[in-house]
């Protein structure tokens, strides 16, 4: 991946699509700093994440940014309520942010997940695995979500469901976001959904090591 400059302003909800092997997995692990850049640098929050020690990068990762991932990532064995308050165990930023809106982290897990209309008392206490694709889904949204973290990175994460759950539950994620004025990155092949969003990225547009292959390709 070669990108020379690439700039996201706080509050921004941005969309990023690109094809399988475009570099979207890659530049998401850059971008929540689990990957370090051969070159340059990243900086997010005014901090260069790159110059920042393994277990710095952790930290600020936990305080800072709640991703929702494709597999969604939820911890079978735990409830409901678990899941979603598992994201302030690591956090004493996102914990404080989180109790400032509710009495307790349950109880603003609960209003999260009202806010995305998931808010059956019969499920909660359930393991998540005993939810379906899209209640799972807005359980990790929630999970994102909780503590007001200043970036949500959505990697795919409605390619499990139909067009109609999956557009009611991009509103509802992006509502929350603009509500917690978090910025969004929102990472998927399907252009359909780039509308809502306040600018669109396409990822080969921005990646000098993309146009090298597809100018090779076509040398060959």
């Amino acid at each position: 991946m070669d990108i020379p400059e690439l700039a996201i302003s706080s509050g921004e909800r941005v969309f990023i699509k690109g094809e399988s092997g475009s570099g979207k997995t890659t530049l998401l692990g850059l971008i929540g700093g689990i990957n370090l850049p051969d070159q340059g640098h990243i900086e997010i929050l005014g901090k260069n994440i790159s110059q920042l020690k393994q277990s710095q990068r952790d930290r600020f990762r936990a305080d800072h940014i709640g991703f929702i991932f494709q597999l969604f990532n939820l911890i079978p064995y735990l409830s409901v309520i678990e899941n979603i308050t598992l994201a302030c165990k690591f956090s004493k930023q996102r914990t404080k942010r989180a109790l400032m809106k509710s009495a307790s982290l349950e109880e603003e897990a609960h209003r999260l997940l009202s806010h995305l209309q998931l808010d059956d008392n019969n499920l909660l206490s359930k393991p998540v695995s005993a939810l379906s694709v899209g209640q799972q889904q807005r359980v990790a949204a929630a999970r994102a979500l909780i503590g007001s973290p200043e970036l949500i990175i959505a990697d795919e994460p409605t390619s499990a469901l139909d067009a109609d759950t999956r557009e009611h539950f991009l509103q509802l994620l992006l509502r929350e976001c603009e509500h917690s004025g978090s910025t969004v990155l929102f990472v998927s092949h399907d252009s359909a959904l780039e509308n809502v969003f306040d600018r669109s990225i396409e990822l080969r547009d921005v990646n000098r090591a993309s146009m090298r292959d597809a100018e090779h390709e076509v040398r060959t």
